[in-house]
């Protein structure tokens, strides 16, 4: 089951590079299911690998010139102001048993899993329902850099909570209201999730006790699946790869639901 683990490392970074997005929602099940982590430590853990695999594909896609600096910081700044705040205050403070009744018991891993689950169901059926047209039409709307910041620093909360980089929901908010095209949404999606995510798990080290050695290797071989994922990713067409990014949110979905409540 280890060398599964770290197997499924590789395929972190291999996601990575392909759509920006989605490493953490293998890292978080991963590190839970396989490695029997903790999923509040799990969660942060899932910050770093995913931070710093994704800083070596944002500086590749950097290089082709698929990644949008200006609009970056827009998005990253107030996110990760959320994210910091939520990993430093917020999830310390949610009780580890949230609900007990005679027959069940909400606690505080299961709680996020199960959120983690939503959230990335709710990712994945939006981008599947946005016909071409529709995309278009909204993309036609260009949000004020108020209402940006707004979206992005609760979803700097969300992603605080499931310990994800994010990017199952700032690259949808990258192509609709940053009218970015799809594979420049990726690469700046990776700057985003770098900033998120390091300055997110910097909001853990207080409150966790970290396995450095276990960490760092696992992270390595996440580094060199997005050497992989970002060299196949310019073979792939665009809408095939948006379309996939979003059937594989929805997939992991229902994997942490089943393994949640079954």
């Amino acid at each position: 089951m280890e060398i599964l683990g770290y197997f499924v490392a590789l395929l972190i970074g291999l996601v990575l590079g392909l759509t920006g997005g989605g490493g953490s929602m293998l890292a978080v099940p991963v590190l839970v299911y396989i490695m029997l982590l903790d999923p509040v430590i799990a969660t942060g853990y899932s910050l770093f690998i995913v931070g710093t695999t994704s800083i070596f594909g944002a500086f590749q896609n950097f290089r082709k010139g698929f990644v949008d600096i200006q609009k970056g910081f827009i998005f990253a700044i107030p996110s990760f102001i959320g994210v910091y705040l939520t990993r430093s205050f917020i999830v310390p403070i949610i009780p580890n048993e949230i609900i007990t009744t005679s027959n069940f018991t909400l606690t505080k891993g299961t709680f996020l899993m199960l959120f983690f689950a939503v959230i990335m169901f709710l990712a994945a059926m939006s981008m599947l329902k946005k016909k071409k047209i529709e995309v278009a039409e909204i993309a036609e709307k260009e949000a004020s850099t108020l209402v940006l910041m707004l979206q992005t620093f609760i979803i700097g909360i969300v992603i605080g909570l499931v310990g994800a980089g994010g990017g199952f929901l700032i690259i949808p908010s990258l192509v609709l209201f940053a009218k970015l095209p799809m594979k420049k949404a990726i690469g700046t999606s990776l700057l985003i999730i770098a900033m998120n995510s390091l300055i997110g798990f910097i909001g853990d080290i207080q409150n966790l006790e970290i396995n450095w050695l276990f960490l760092l290797s696992f992270t390595a071989i996440s580094i060199i699946g997005i050497f992989l994922g970002t060299f196949l990713n310019k073979f792939i067409n665009e809408n095939q790869l948006k379309k996939g990014f979003a059937y594989f949110v929805l997939i992991m979905a229902f994997i942490i639901l089943y393994k949640e409540l079954m």
